[in-house]
């Protein structure tokens, strides 16, 4: 048998190895974009940056010394220049789908720090390489949400869904957010009753009425409900964010309805005392009808002066005398507490005409004599 060459007997002590084959090689030189790897082959095996993870921009100086050992798939056997071309892309994702497929299976709450945000949602990162897509519909339950806010930002989400196959891996963070509420808000319901006094603070503004936070729940205040004088415009009377006090008026179905009119501050509760019947009051003229005008005798209570008791002469309508803010000055002449209904007359307070003097032609003739005598006196 003859002798084998130097070049023979390396080449017989190497190991063969074929494209698809998982092997551990060494790291002999690490460079930004690219690593040499001894993987005991005729020939060293190099790894580019974007084989090495799915971050396509990695420094492999940052994660990369000589020395350590790497586990790779063989994707060329020649790269054109001698070496062996490696990936640990296929590996790394194989153990990222088997680390996320346990956690969508537990059905655990997951930390993640948003790490990228797009128009359609944000890249939540549990742990190195393990990312979750959380889509914006199922990032918040508020709606318009600025989306710049998560930059950085840890959150909680749970994994709803997850399919290697496309890549795919969802997030869901509104559904823990749903929950807490729905926890915050039945506690917070157990500690409110009917009667009960609280100051909350406004979040919405609608021209029926305001919804009031009273602290992990919502009540609406009804413009109906906003005081004892009339609001026409709640948009104009109160400001998102301004502290309240309410009384809760009714809790029914979950809902609660609030009222601003407290019983103890009812301009009512005087009405009767200011404006008695047969009491000369002064107010402002502030709305008419065909049939009247209203009258403001303070900031809360208005009253009826009808048509007839304007003047004493005929008046067709209110407006034909009166004027919108014309200070008057009426006796009361009816006061309906059940109903709360002031009626007023200017005509009152006029004086009473002057009996007018009987002519001498109204005067009628008559013989005193001969009426004396008809009724037997003379």
């Amino acid at each position: 048998m003859s002798e084998m060459s130097f070049e023979e007997l390396l080449n017989q002590s190497m190991k063969e190895i074929s494209v698809g084959e998982q092997i551990t090689g060494r790291v002999i030189s690490v460079h930004k974009d690219y690593a040499v790897l001894n993987i005991g082959y005729k020939a060293d095996g190099i790894i580019k940056n974007y084989d090495y993870s799915r971050s396509q921009d990695l420094d492999l100086t940052s994660v990369l010394n000589v020395g350590d050992e790497l586990t790779v798939v063989v994707k060329k056997l020649n790269d054109g220049e001698g070496q062996v071309v490696l990936s640990r892309k296929e590996l790394v994702q194989n153990q990222i789908n088997e680390k996320l497929r346990a956690l969508y299976e537990s059905k655990e709450i997951q930390h993640g720090k948003v790490i990228k945000i797009t128009t359609g949602g944000v890249v939540a990162e549990i742990e190195p390489e393990i990312t979750v897509f959380i889509p914006k519909s199922l990032l918040s339950n508020k709606q318009n949400e600025d989306m710049s806010s998560y930059e950085n930002k840890e959150i909680e989400f749970v994994i709803s869904e997850f399919n290697p196959a496309r890549n795919r891996c969802i997030g869901d963070r509104k559904r823990l957010l749903v929950m807490e509420e729905k926890k915050k808000r039945e506690e917070a319901l157990e500690k409110i009753h009917v009667g009960d006094k609280i100051e909350g603070t406004i979040i919405n503004l609608l021209d029926y009425g305001a919804f009031i936070d009273l602290g992990g729940v919502d009540g609406l205040l009804h413009i109906s409900e906003m005081g004892w004088g009339k609001i026409k415009n709640p948009k104009k009377t109160y400001n998102i964010g301004e502290k309240i006090k309410v009384l809760v008026r009714e809790i029914k179905d979950g809902k609660i309805s609030l009222t601003a009119k407290f019983p103890d501050e009812n301009p009512w509760l005087l009405a009767k005392v200011n404006y008695a019947l047969g009491k000369t009051v002064k107010g402002k003229v502030v709305r008419m009808t065909d049939y009247g005008a209203f009258v403001a005798l303070d900031d809360y209570i208005d009253a009826l002066l009808h048509v007839s008791e304007i003047k004493r002469e005929k008046v067709k309508k209110p407006e034909d005398v009166l004027t919108i803010g014309q200070e008057i000055e009426a006796k009361v002449i009816d006061f309906n507490e059940a109903d709360k209904k002031i009626s007023l007359s200017m005509k009152a307070l006029l004086p009473e005409p002057e009996p007018e003097e009987e002519s001498p032609e109204d005067i009628a003739d008559v013989n005193i004599d001969e009426y004396a005598k008809k009724n037997g006196r003379g």
